[in-house]
């Protein structure tokens, strides 16, 4: 499959329509659909459904169109790349990561980084962590800021001096509110909504002890990107369970943050994928961060 053949595929797939991808694309309708035929020869897959003014994508080709996109990223990420020079220290960095108190730690990192080289850019993309981590293994990001415990094989990393405690989220009128803290017992009557990671991690199943497997977890959501899981506790549905950081980026006068006892706490780390060559002003990033962490934990 040749990356021009890919992008009059995609451009189709958007207008779903021949003559005005052909028009954008500036060839002959004709040509356009020879292009397309000789994809489909070459994948042995029908792409395309073909009505009398649009044509819509099979299934075939709404798996093409993900894989497609994904393909042209990285081949125009890489051109850009060798385009400025792998060592040149101008170009952009792509970061992955959810929200948590790494967000405010990483702003501060990249401003100072900024007034030293200002011709790099940054790219930030939100996401979880099984989610940052796809992106890092197919190359499509530079780097990720995870939550520990992780997997570290395919990474190299480094640990910030950032932490987060983990605690709930509950109505402002909640009688939990009047408690400083909260215990597992406290819980044990409220609907709960946690992450997918927060429900299969040992952390978790140790703190709640014998009232793990009775909880009611009544559904699971992406909390470190929190907004949907904060409306539904505003609307009195139940608690989420979430960490500080995530929670310090809205201002939501009906909701209310308990830390848990014992408490939990994680630390972030930066990490990066093992044994790939990546570029002057993301290495020079790298070593930035690595020295800054370095000077923090000195000092403490």
């Amino acid at each position: 499959m040749e990356n021009r053949v890919l992008k009059y595929f995609l451009i189709v797939a958007r207008e779903q329509n021949i003559t005005k991808a052909a028009d954008i694309l500036h060839i002959s309708q004709p040509a356009l659909s020879r292009q397309l035929m000789q994809l489909e020869e070459e994948l042995g897959a029908k792409l395309f459904i073909r009505g009398k003014r649009n044509i819509t994508l099979t299934d075939e080709g709404l798996y093409l169109r993900q894989k497609a996109q994904k393909i042209i990223n990285l081949t125009e990420k890489t051109e850009q790349e060798f385009a400025r020079g792998l060592t040149s220290l101008s170009g952009v960095i792509s970061i992955g990561m959810g929200e948590s108190s790494a967000s405010s730690y990483l702003a501060d990192l990249i401003q100072e980084f900024r007034e030293e080289y200002p011709d790099v850019r940054f790219e930030i993309i939100s996401g979880n962590a099984d989610g940052t981590k796809e992106q890092l293994d197919k190359g499509l990001l530079d780097i990720g800021i995870l939550l520990e415990p992780t997997d570290f094989s395919k990474y190299e990393f480094i640990r910030l001096p950032v932490k987060d405690t983990w605690g709930v989220i509950v109505p402002s009128k909640c009688p939990l509110c009047k408690n400083e803290y909260v215990t597992a017992e406290d819980l044990k009557d409220s609907k709960i909504f946690m992450s997918n990671r927060a429900v299969n991690h040992s952390l978790f199943a140790s703190w709640f002890g014998d009232l793990y497997s009775s909880k009611n977890i009544y559904l699971t959501v992406n909390l470190l990107l929190l907004y949907n899981a904060a409306m539904l506790v505003s609307k009195g549905m139940g608690c989420a369970v979430t960490i500080d950081g995530a929670v310090q980026l809205y201002n939501h006068p009906e909701l209310n943050f308990r830390p848990l006892y014992p408490k939990i706490e994680q630390t972030s780390v930066l990490v990066w994928k093992k044994n790939q060559i990546v570029s002057g002003c993301v290495l020079k990033f790298i070593e930035f961060v690595k020295c800054k962490s370095v000077m923090i934990n000195d000092k403490k």
